[in-house]
C-alpha cells in the first residue's frame, strides 16, 4: 500500500473564500469603523484565519479599499500629486478627481459608493475608514501640518462637489466645464491644505 504524497505549496481556498472575506469586511467596517475593525476579526467573521485575509488582500488598507469596491485606487491616482509636494497640490488633486468622476465608465460605480455612504451606517465608511485610512495618509505624505484637521476640511469640498455635481446634478455646478470647476474650487482646497488654521 503506497502512502499518499503530501501536497506542496499553498492549499487552494474555496472559490467563495474571497467573497466571504469581503462581505465580512464590509459589514464590520460599516458597523465598527476602520479603527475598530481588525484583520483577525474579519477573518473570524468570514470563518477563515487572519493570515488568509492577508494572503488574499495584503494590508488592512488594501482590504478596506477592496471592500469599498472603488473602480480606482486613490493612492495610486494621487501618487504624482503627492510626489510634487504641497504647493499647488489642491489644483492637482482636483484635476485627478474630475478626470476620474467625469469618466463615464467610472462614474456609475462611484455614484453607487457615494449613495451607500449616505445610508444610515454608511457614513462610518467615510468618517472612520476613508478619512483615516486614505485621506490622512495622503496629507502626511504631502507633508502638510495637522493632516488630521486639514484632510477632513478638504473632504468637505470633495463630498460637497460629489453631491452637487454628480448625485443631485445641481446647475450651474453640474454643467460647469472642468476648467471652471478647477478655477472655483482649487484655491479653497489649497487653502485647506496649506493655509493658516485657527
Amino acid at each position: 500500500m503506497t502512502q499518499a504524497t503530501p501536497r506542496r505549496g499553498r492549499r487552494p481556498g474555496a472559490p467563495d473564500t474571497r467573497a466571504a472575506i469581503l462581505a465580512a469586511a464590509r459589514e464590520l467596517f460599516a458597523a465598527q469603523g476602520y479603527a475598530g475593525t481588525s484583520v483577525r476579526s474579519i477573518g473570524a467573521a468570514a470563518g477563515v484565519d487572519g493570515s488568509l485575509v492577508h494572503h488574499y488582500f495584503g494590508t488592512k488598507d488594501d482590504l478596506f479599499l477592496a471592500a469599498l469596491e472603488l473602480p480606482v485606487d486613490p493612492r495610486e491616482m494621487l501618487a504624482d500629486v503627492v510626489a510634487l509636494g504641497p504647493d499647488g497640490a489642491g489644483e492637482r488633486m482636483l484635476r485627478v478627481f474630475l478626470a476620474v468622476w467625469d469618466d463615464p465608465e467610472l462614474r456609475l460605480p462611484l455614484l453607487g459608493l457615494a449613495r451607500n455612504m449616505l445610508e444610515p451606517s454608511g457614513h462610518r465608511l467615510l468618517t472612520e475608514g476613508f478619512l483615516p485610512a486614505i485621506l490622512q495618509p495622503i496629507g502626511v505624505a504631502l507633508g502638510v501640518d495637522r493632516p488630521e484637521v486639514r484632510m477632513p476640511l478638504l473632504a468637505t469640498q470633495v463630498v460637497g462637489l460629489i453631491l452637487m455635481r454628480y448625485l443631485l446634478e445641481v446647475d450651474p455646478i453640474a454643467s460647469m466645464p472642468a476648467e471652471d470647476v478647477v478655477a472655483v474650487f482649487a484655491p479653497t482646497i489649497q487653502r485647506y491644505l496649506t493655509g493658516p488654521l485657527p
